[in-house]
């Protein structure tokens, strides 16, 4: 997934020992304001040393993140972690593209043609017919 914004925020950097290899680790996290009638913030990850001098994002800049989103587990609770996996400075949304701004109001996605029931352009099947008194099929839809 991919989304467009201004850094509004470095958070500092963290680092450590892996327990498991014994390798150093680094991480960093930013915040990215997406512009819109309803500015969203999202803070991403960045993990490995040689990813954020690469990256090298500093606050006020325009840049496009791609990133994948994983939860894990700690005690019971649920978090979800953004790992960003690239950087692009400067680069406007894709109008349509995967969590482009919606216009003001409107929706993220295009707006489909509606297609006639038995049209085969349709990406749904065509409605079943209920089935009668004697149907088998005990499911309720």
């Amino acid at each position: 997934m991919d989304l467009t914004g201004r850094v509004i925020a470095v958070l500092p950097a963290n680092s450590g020992v892996s327990a498991r290899t014994g390798n150093p680790w680094m991480s960093q996290e930013y915040v990215i304001e997406v512009p819109g009638q309803y500015p969203r913030k999202c803070l991403f990850r960045i993990f490995g040393e040689d990813r954020i001098k690469q990256f090298n994002i500093q606050m006020g800049e325009d840049i496009t993140v791609s990133f994948d989103i994983d939860a894990h587990e700690y005690q019971g609770r649920w978090f979800n972690e953004i790992r960003a996996y690239n950087v692009t400075r400067g680069v406007a949304p894709v109008p349509g593209g995967p969590m482009a701004d919606a216009p003001a109001g409107g929706t993220p996605f295009p707006p489909q043609q509606a297609a006639a029931p038995n049209d085969s352009t349709s990406p749904f099947p065509p409605a079943q017919e209920p089935a009668g008194e004697g149907s088998t099929d005990d499911l309720p839809f």
